[in-house]
């Protein structure tokens, strides 16, 4: 999936033909693997990564684990999705590895989330709701778009801290969003079937990718965010898509995928299990890989009569 553009890998190439020293130049904590996938294409051999969750993990809840305080207190840039997606575990392991680097407000402290725009912004929070984010919903990774932002602010902050190596995070920016933007296009025109078409989600993730792609959302399994639906609530949503048909019922990756094989069944729908993040499967195995199974895996199930 990492195909060069000649002209772009040309202006890498330059740029990394200085020596590259056996060490890494900047070593980076990412909360998750969008942006430890992120962080690789930018920053190339002068970073060294460390990923603290996986595709296979729902990043709420992560325990605060003494390897990743060890890797917290040895970073020099923490780089998460922010908008309190971490808050169960993130600002414990920030605290025992008393980095100052990374504390909150330092230039070493970056939030993927604070340079897009967020939807679902509740107007009000309480625990009665739910697991809903008083920022909006953070899952941003689901819009390639967001990912171009993200890119764009985050090189910058590998400039600011590593000035010395300023050329080649300029160029592997470069040569990353020219690529990114021709994705784009192939991404969009692909998924022209999906505009309009009506789904079922098992929680309340796909917000930027409905947004994308003008899917829309007809029901959540979920009574609320956060809550495993009830036997209950699931014959209501049954009830509710037989007067509002839905084409597909998706989840991610790392969800139970009890309750949407539920649904499909009763209503002979397809059950559609999506990477969510950079390995939520074999296929989704970089950020390209990542759009390319989610549109294929949305496109086989629209053909299903």
């Amino acid at each position: 999936m990492k195909n060069f553009i000649p002209g772009a890998a040309m202006a890498v190439a330059l740029s990394l033909s200085v020596s590259v020293p056996a060490f890494a130049d900047l070593r980076v904590f990412a909360c998750e693997p969008e942006w430890g996938a992120l962080s690789e294409e930018i920053g190339g051999d002068h970073v060294d990564i460390y990923t603290a969750t996986t595709g296979g993990q729902d990043p709420h809840h992560i325990q605060a684990r003494p390897s990743l305080i060890s890797r917290a207190r040895r970073a020099d840039i923490l780089i998460c999705t922010g908008a309190t997606l971490e808050i169960g575990w993130l600002p414990q392991v920030v605290r025992q590895a008393a980095n100052r680097n990374i504390a909150e407000g330092q230039p070493g402290y970056f939030e993927a989330t604070s340079v897009v725009t967020m939807l679902e912004v509740p107007s009000s929070v309480d625990r009665s709701q739910g697991d809903v984010h008083a920022p909006g919903n953070p899952h941003i990774q689901t819009n390639p778009h967001n990912i171009a932002l993200v890119a764009r602010a985050l090189g910058q902050r590998f400039i600011e801290l590593d000035p010395a190596n300023a050329s080649v995070y300029q160029a592997r920016l470069a040569d990353f969003l020219q690529r990114w933007d021709a994705a784009l296009l192939r991404w969009e025109a692909e998924a022209a079937p999906l505009h309009g078409l009506p789904v079922v989600t098992q929680h309340q993730s796909w917000i930027y990718l409905e947004d994308w792609l003008g899917l829309d959302r007809v029901a959540v399994l979920e009574s609320q965010p956060g809550v495993p639906p009830s036997s209950g609530h699931l014959a209501e949503v049954v009830s509710t898509l037989q007067d509002q048909p839905a084409r597909m019922v998706i989840r991610a990756a790392y969800e139970d995928d009890r309750p949407t094989h539920f649904i499909a069944e009763r209503l002979g729908i397809p059950a559609v299990e999506l990477p969510f993040t950079v390995g939520g499967n074999d296929a989704a195995d970089d950020l390209f890989g990542l759009y390319d199974e989610t549109l294929r895996r949305l496109l086989a199930a629209a053909a299903q009569e």
